[in-house]
């Protein structure tokens, strides 16, 4: 399958990392499109920088590294384009103060991934996983000495799970499912599986202790 990764920010700039040290190809996209050719040419062979409109049409996997509100902006811009595919969302409904502190931008009951299934195409998969951590940490944590740390991800479709779950393990961490989409709450900022709730990193079997 091939993987795009769309977004070259906190997020998507170091998961890219993880994913080529761990020998993944990728293709690497950004509305800025300087920023996807930089760190294609930092990360080397196996990487390479597309524009957006071409990781939409050949990739099989989407990790959409952006903010949330973005997410929803695509996601209606592409429509049905999505469907067939991967679509992987590492956001977290907040927004930040001039103080840096953190506030969810949705009801407390409410999760993003929640609200992005409600928008997919009935053909897109989602899955929910990459945003459990905080951005340091998923440089850090990345490709320990066993035990690794888990990442934690979240779907209704076992299949698209399952490839998620290997992309996790060739970025460095150990995939531990906490169940459907109506569990993205707990891994998305505030939640009690999100590192801010946890406090740390887990391994995989001190990680499904707590599903």
């Amino acid at each position: 399958m091939t993987t795009a990764i769309i977004g070259m920010g906190n997020i998507g700039g170091r998961l890219a990392a993880n994913l080529a040290r761990g020998g993944e190809p990728l293709l690497l996209a950004s509305r800025e499109p300087q920023d996807a050719v930089d760190t294609a040419a930092r990360l080397g062979d196996g990487t390479r920088a597309v524009t957006v409109d071409e990781a939409v049409e050949r990739a099989d996997v989407l990790v959409l590294a952006v903010w949330f509100e973005t997410i929803k902006e695509l996601i209606a811009s592409w429509g049905d384009r999505l469907d067939g595919k991967i679509v992987v969302d590492p956001s977290n409904p907040i927004a930040v103060d001039d103080k840096g502190a953190f506030s969810k931008t949705l009801p407390e009951d409410q999760s993003s991934g929640a609200v992005i299934a409600s928008l997919l195409p009935d053909g897109a998969r989602l899955v929910k996983a990459f945003g459990t951590l905080t951005a340091n940490t998923l440089t850090d944590a990345a490709h320990r000495t066993p035990p690794r740390a888990a990442e934690f991800y979240a779907t209704d479709d076992p299949a698209a799970g399952d490839t998620v779950a290997r992309l996790i393990t060739a970025g460095g961490y150990d995939p531990v499912p906490v169940g459907g989409i109506d569990q993205s709450i707990r891994i998305e900022v505030f939640g009690d599986l999100h590192e801010s709730g946890l406090g740390t990193t887990l391994t995989a079997e001190e990680a499904a202790a707590k599903v």
